[in-house]
């Protein structure tokens, strides 16, 4: 992989896990995170009421806290970019379960909280960015004689001798 390329991947691995991060530990203080209630409802549709609301944001910030240090330790990638594409994907349910929320249809026009969702295309678009990246990297580095084995959570690099 070229230099640039490895710089701008660690720049937008950092900035997304930055990102993560700082909405993850927001969500760990009661009534700071903007998006505090609608999560809260989003999970609780998602899962038929199943999970009490003050669990499934402490659940919730501490995905989000994880995959951000992980993202920025760049610690298990691809599987990390996964766990985000997946949950990233999930930030998208309020279009269609709070649209009244979402958008203000008497000005037709995006609320503070599609905002906040909106802004979640970026960050679709960057991790799609850095999973492509790590596939290839993968794929490169088994054409080059090594070979990677994951087991028991590590990873293991060896000659292919």
């Amino acid at each position: 992989m070229a230099y640039h390329t490895k710089i701008k991947n660690k720049i937008l691995g950092i900035s997304i896990g930055i990102t993560y991060l700082c909405f993850g530990i927001i969500k760990f203080f009661p009534n700071v995170s903007p998006a505090e209630e609608l999560a809260e409802n989003t999970i609780s549709m998602l899962t038929f009421g199943l999970i009490p609301d003050q669990i499934s944001l402490l659940v919730l910030a501490s995905w989000e806290t994880l995959v951000g240090i992980f993202i920025i330790l760049n610690w298990q990638k691809k599987i990390v970019l996964n766990l985000a594409i997946i949950h990233i994907l999930f930030t998208f349910s309020p279009l269609f379960l709070f649209s009244e929320q979402i958008f203000d249809f008497k000005t037709l026009s995006v609320t503070l909280l599609g905002q906040y969702i909106f802004k979640n295309i970026i960050i679709l678009s960057s991790l799609i960015v850095l999973r492509i990246e790590a596939i290839k990297q993968s794929s490169v580095s088994s054409k080059k004689g090594i070979r990677v084995q994951i087991s028991n959570n590590q990873l293991h690099l060896a000659n292919k001798n």
